[in-house]
């Protein structure tokens, strides 16, 4: 026999799945990372025009990245949580393989940085269960073990700017879930305490990157070149900018990867100071709006994600910013939704997927039981 389903016509089967992903989609989230992709490209146009072959590259990741985002916001979180274990095994055994055979096609840190607070957040969602809602603190410890070995592994590659994101997402989980002050007072004192030996564990360019920091001047046609030359593009700008398609240092080859990691510089020579804070106010946006999803959640699991998301853009932003900016050393991170990227600009649209989804599960609780409704 036909069930009801079966029997309604293929047009109102595709209206109703073309309805369920416009409930779907969280609109102020959407909305954000629309002006942030159109602008980027705005700006990468105009920094890469005489090679057009990465504009018509964008044209594409945004496009994988949009997919990638529809498709997890509307599949089930429960998929998402049994991916986390598997995802978070193959990164592990891609880094390894990067390790003992050389590069692979497929960067294996680009997905830790979404796979290890997934599993993060996945096992504490189990343990809450088994426990009565209480962590013990051996969970936080098995926790930070998930964490190190990505981190350590990735820093072997070496890539330090990826391993402070995966990093960042993987402590932001821990430090939600209800880790102590205490012991988050403690382990900041053995931080300083190591900070010699970490400094004397670091890689050549990597001290150097460090020590550039603190005088550019000292290498301008070294290690300090990047950053001399970003700085100098960025106060050209001005209050105004020097107006589209009319950045100097970029178009006479001053900024380095300037469709990549020192997008902004470009940005911010053409927009100057009044575009920034447009930009850095749409970045806050987008952070605050993923706090909120975080603060509505319905589930553990659900909370701890949204809340290492928005650490994952809060960091991509901050860290990009202030690398071009010259606070920070240059770590090769892109602008998130702007960058040219392929991988990084997936896992940024799968993010954004996984938090519309958790938006969109808040809404269906909500119309079941009310406003005043307690998961």
């Amino acid at each position: 026999r036909m069930n009801a389903h079966t029997r309604e016509p293929f047009h109102i089967r595709i209206l109703k799945g073309l309805l369920g992903i416009i409930w779907s989609i969280d609109w102020p989230l959407m909305v954000i990372v629309l002006i942030l992709s159109a602008w980027g490209f705005v700006a990468l146009y105009s920094a890469g025009y005489s090679f057009p072959w990465r504009i018509d590259g964008q044209i594409r990741n945004l496009a994988a990245a949009g997919a990638a985002m529809m498709l997890f916001a509307t599949m089930p979180l429960k998929w998402t949580r049994n991916l986390a274990a598997p995802a978070y095994v193959v990164g592990l055994v891609l880094l390894v393989a990067t390790l003992l055979f050389g590069v692979i096609r497929i960067q294996p840190s680009e997905i830790m940085k979404l796979a290890t607070p997934l599993l993060i957040a996945w096992y504490f969602q189990l343990r809450l269960t088994a426990q009565e809602g209480v962590l013990k603190w051996w969970d936080y410890l098995v926790a930070f073990v998930m964490l190190a070995l990505p981190v350590a592994l990735i820093l072997k590659q070496p890539d330090l700017g990826t391993s402070i994101l995966v990093l960042a997402s993987g402590f932001a989980v821990i430090f939600f879930a209800g880790l102590s002050w205490k012991f988050l007072l403690l382990m900041f004192s053995g931080v300083l305490v190591a900070l010699p030996i970490v400094w004397n564990s670091l890689y050549d360019y990597q001290r150097q990157r460090v020590l550039t920091l603190l005088d550019p001047s000292s290498d301008p046609l070294g290690a300090g070149f990047h950053t001399l030359q970003a700085i100098i593009a960025i106060g050209s700008g001005g209050m105004t900018g020097k107006g589209w398609m009319n950045g100097t240092q970029a178009h006479l080859d001053f900024i380095p990867e300037r469709t990549s990691d020192f997008l902004f510089a470009v940005f911010s020579e053409e927009f100057g100071f009044f575009g920034d804070i447009c930009l850095l106010g749409l970045y806050t946006l987008l952070i605050m709006r993923a706090l909120y999803i975080a603060s509505v959640a319905n589930t553990v699991f659900e909370r701890l994600l949204a809340c290492a998301i928005a650490t994952i853009f809060l960091i991509y932003s901050f860290v990009n910013m202030g690398m071009v900016s010259g606070i920070l050393p240059v770590v090769g991170v892109p602008l998130p939704f702007m960058s040219y990227g392929g991988t990084a600009l997936l896992i940024l649209g799968i993010c954004c997927g996984l938090l519309m989804k958790i938006s969109a599960q808040r809404r269906i609780k909500v119309s079941l039981y009310g406003d005043d409704y307690r998961s």
